[in-house]
């Protein structure tokens, strides 16, 4: 009997009957009890591999690279080595499942000047009885210890190496004792004085991505002072790209800043030097992510509107950019008058002094029609900075530094896949392009060949609404390593995602489709070789394969469940079909939809989407992962969840399929 005849037993013997938006949703039975010697493990918080002992006591101390953060209640999971003995920490009880495994969310009791927390653990079965204590570092937090007055030297905002343009401000964020006056001097010069910033502390980022319910309410701060700075500050950081050497702290050019409350003062250096790009004389980049020609990158540097923030642009190899700015290892490119974005300074290189920024005029393009896809080429004065926006059934292209002219619009034929292509100038060196499809967007990449820009648009693929899964070609990647989660009784990740990978493969096979794994083996694979396969395949379906975690300080017990992830419009349908169908196979709380900054989920050639099953660090979430039986629903739903989209795209697909291909 195959695999795929002896899941269809184990689903048709264990589904049950919970609403979930429609549907029976599987009911996966619990596992035996483990029994033997009761061996208490900490997986989480990660403990160094050596175990001291105080008595019969054992003492497990966390890795020293990690620190706890300090929020209200915090989570700690492993096994004691069989499924019916009974643990407490700090004096609570915690249920351990079948398995062994456990998962404790209790209070953290821990003041500022604590530098680590302590955890009491004692597990019991059959009159055996086994202390131990988890010591685990606190991320630090500045402590004024009853100081009347105090500056936070910790919280200086921002702080490192700025480089600006002339007469361009900077908002400045420092914590010092309420009540006080804050000024910014150099030597015996004042600069300016901070305002107390009322404003709620931000949310964490893990309330933002995780939490099911409200968010906390936000308490206002009174210990928060925000300024406005427009000029020099601190010493000289000299050139952009060549950054002068940071003095030392006794070096009289730093902004120092000076609390004064009562008759009480205290002074602190601010870290941070601020240069400036003269106007007319910005530094001109070329866009490399790979210059030693390693041809392990995926040759597209992604550009963030803030820095550190998430994707919006992505510059293909070649691409050339004035710059504006810098913070730290991030540069600002200048694209217009009024956009700009940020990149990895590691990414892109300077060209010879006095080059002078893209731009000019864009006068026709011409549209190539092809079997599978259709080629705009445009005909470009430089490689411009570029981005695409996609509707359900349009592409928008916006050019920067560069004015339109077409006056020329060739559509290549009668083929109306694209069935218009219109420009306007929202700027005076912006110029955007829209392109009008007649299906909904499967997909689209850019390159350039030499000044030329090329836009490919990718066709739907025939898809026989009977067998939809016939004749596709999905890339299936198993996530990690390197990384990756590990349950209670330590199951790894990267294990369970590749079992899950080839039971997907061999479901999707069967159903006719060709299927590609980004990885066989436990060997690391990086993101960037796992893109570049799916892309030189051709994938129409890219799917990443995941079991999710949780940050500290979040309640696994109430944000754990089935969740998945796109990052363009065109992938969000597969994002909601596979999510319904892994619920309704799995049974757990749906955590539903998001859309999420993630490499696997980024490609623009096919919808992509990665998928976070359930949750390892919960034990009968583990258990399910780790099992035949829960592998085998895994690979089910995303296989339902690709049937019922593609399934779907043949209902939308306004495209006759039994003609020829665009007419209509």
């Amino acid at each position: 009997m195959s695999h795929v005849a002896v899941f269809r037993l184990l689903v048709a013997g264990t589904v049950g009957t919970l609403a979930c938006g429609g549907g029976t949703v599987a009911t996966a039975p619990a596992p035996a009890t483990v029994s033997g010697p009761v061996e208490l493990r900490i997986v989480y918080p990660p403990v160094r591999d050596r175990v001291n002992r105080l008595g019969e006591t054992r003492v497990f101390v966390a890795d020293s690279a990690y620190r706890m953060s300090r929020t209200d209640s915090v989570f700690a999971f492993g096994s004691v080595g069989r499924g019916d003995a009974l643990l407490f920490v700090n004096g609570q009880s915690v249920p351990v499942y079948p398995t062994g495994g456990w998962t404790a969310w209790v209070p953290l009791k821990a003041g500022p000047a604590d530098t680590a927390a302590t955890f009491d653990l004692v597990v019991w079965a059959d009159g055996v009885t086994q202390r131990a204590l988890l010591v685990v570092p606190l991320v630090p937090v500045f402590d004024p210890l009853g100081a009347p007055v105090w500056i936070d030297t910790t919280s200086f905002q921002p702080r490192g190496d700025r480089w600006l343009r002339p007469h361009e401000g900077i908002r400045l964020s420092v914590r010092a004792a309420p009540g006080s006056v804050l000024r910014a001097r150099v030597g015996n010069l004042p600069l300016f004085e901070f305002l107390p910033d009322s404003a709620p502390a931000p949310l964490a980022w893990g309330e933002r991505a995780f939490r099911t319910g409200v968010p906390r309410s936000r308490a206002r701060r009174s210990d928060r002072y925000v300024a406005w700075a427009v000029g020099p500050f601190g010493p000289d950081p000299g050139s952009v790209f060549d950054p002068a050497a940071v003095p030392a702290p006794t070096d009289t050019s730093w902004v120092v800043v000076e609390a004064v409350r009562d008759d009480d003062t205290v002074r602190a250096r601010w870290p941070l030097r601020i240069g400036r790009i003269a106007l007319g004389h910005s530094p001109v980049v070329v866009v490399d992510d790979d210059v030693a020609g390693t041809g392990t990158t995926d040759s597209t540097l992604a550009g963030r509107p803030n820095p550190y923030g998430t994707y919006h642009w992505f510059f293909p190899t070649g691409t050339v950019a004035a710059v504006s700015g810098r913070w730290n290892d991030q540069v600002r490119l200048q694209l217009s008058r009024t956009s700009v974005a940020w990149v990895d300074a590691r990414d892109v290189h300077p060209l010879p002094a006095g080059t002078p920024p893209p731009n000019g005029i864009a006068r026709s393009m011409r549209l190539v029609p092809g079997e599978k896809s259709a080629v705009l080429r445009i005909p470009l004065p430089a490689r411009v900075p570029f981005r695409i926006d996609e509707a359900e059934r349009s592409l928008a292209l916006t050019l920067y530094g560069v004015a339109a002219d077409m006056d020329w619009i060739q559509y290549g034929g009668t083929d109306s896949f694209v069935r218009l292509i219109t420009y306007a100038q929202r700027a005076e060196d912006e110029a955007t392009l829209e392109l009008t499809l007649a299906e909904p967007v499967w997909g689209y990449r850019a390159r350039w060949e030499g000044s030329d820009l090329l836009v490919e648009v990718r066709r739907t693929p025939r898809i026989d609404a009977n067998r939809p899964l016939a004749g596709r070609l999905v890339v299936l990647d198993p996530g990690h390593p390197p990384g990756g989660a590990t349950g209670p009784t330590g199951v790894r990740e990267p294990d369970v995602v590749l079992a899950v990978a080839r039971k997907a493969k061999e479901l999707l096979e069967a159903r006719g489709a060709a299927v590609v794994l980004t990885r066989v083996s436990d060997s690391a694979v990086s993101l960037a070789q796992r893109i570049r396969l799916a892309e030189h395949v051709n994938a129409e379906l890219l799917i990443s394969i995941h079991a999710n975690a949780l940050p500290d300080g979040m309640n696994p017990f109430v944000n754990a469940g089935t969740s998945v992830y796109y990052n363009h419009p065109r992938s969000a349908p597969l994002a909601r079909h596979i999510d319904r169908a892994l619920v309704r196979q799995f049974g757990f709380r749906d955590l539903g939809v998001g859309r999420g900054d993630l490499a696997l989920a980024r490609p623009t050639w096919m919808p992509a989407v990665l998928t976070e099953g359930l949750f390892m660090m919960l034990p009968d979430q583990e258990a399910v992962l780790s099992s035949e039986e829960g592998q085998w629903r895994y690979a089910m739903g995303l296989i339902e969840g690709m049937e019922a989209f593609l399934v779907d795209r043949v209902s939308r697909d306004t495209i006759t399929r039994d003609g020829p291909r665009g007419r209509f």
